[in-house]
């Protein structure tokens, strides 16, 4: 049985990807954060320097993609891999045969949980770390990636500025839009934070912004969108910038060049 925390690398070129599996990496004591990588060429160092027993690892990135890193190691160079990727679930069967996990962006926190214990699960048994991604590197051959689509950002569909429709793996997540306590910006998705759970779309601020009724909702930040009767406090910070505390005791940061709107908004 392996000994101390399972020694875990993030490689993901977008710095929003990377600091969201932080978060949730540091909630488990039982895996420790050896390194972040934001290409392919920094992940083929990291993983001969570091060893870890496990990454999560884009396959699109610059430099290098995740199956060109793997392929430049050695059986006994590699580690453990959950693959991040935005590629359909039909189009990663190859993933679903051979790799230890994979999570489809956007994933969420569930999703993670689960590709996390499957990890933790094969490390205690001390499995075959290269195996699978032989096989794995076997059935893609030289082209790699050829072939395979590219998810489409998914459709948001908000029916009567009521309800919002998300459509991802397989399935379709109903949200009221009057449950929404705000929305925050997480690079090319958006997280949207109610009384019961977080959910994660692939859609911008700005599409957002747009679409939600403005006299229910307010942006307040470019990473942030706030429902305006869940406000319960606006306080200054100093330097023209500010913070609103939401019924749920979030604070959500108010930008200098929004400032004046949401004062006005807030009587």
């Amino acid at each position: 049985m392996p000994e101390g925390p399972m020694r875990v690398l993030v490689v993901d070129d977008e710095p929003m990807a990377r600091a969201s599996l932080r978060a949730l990496l540091n909630d488990d004591d039982d895996v420790e954060l050896v390194g972040e990588c934001a290409d392919g060429e920094q992940a083929l160092q990291s993983i001969r320097v570091q060893q870890p027993d496990l990454v999560f690892l884009d396959i699109h990135m610059p430099r290098r993609t995740g199956l060109e890193v793997l392929e430049l190691l050695e059986d006994d160079e590699r580690p453990r891999v959950v693959f991040t990727t935005a590629y359909d679930q039909y189009a990663v069967r190859a993933f679903e045969v051979h790799a230890l996990d994979y999570l489809l962006k956007p994933f969420d926190d569930e999703r993670f949980r689960r590709a996390l214990k499957r990890a933790k699960d094969d490390w205690m048994r001390d499995g075959d770390r290269s195996a699978g991604l032989r096989d794995l590197l076997a059935d893609l051959g030289q082209d790699g990636l050829a072939g395979l689509e590219r998810v489409e950002p998914p459709e948001v569909t908000i029916e009567n500025k009521d309800r919002i429709s998300i459509h991802r793996e397989g399935r379709v997540d109903i949200v009221e839009v009057a449950s929404i306590d705000w929305i925050e910006s997480a690079d090319q998705y958006v997280r949207l934070h109610t009384a019961d759970c977080e959910l994660l779309m692939r859609a911008s601020m700005g599409h957002m912004e747009g679409t939600l009724d403005p006299a229910r909702f307010l942006r307040v930040h470019r990473s942030a969108i706030v429902a305006i009767d869940r406000v319960r406090r606006l306080e200054s910070r100093g330097g023209g910038i500010g913070r609103l505390l939401l019924a749920d005791g979030t604070w959500v940061p108010v930008s200098r060049a929004r400032m004046a709107t949401v004062r006005k908004c807030l009587g």
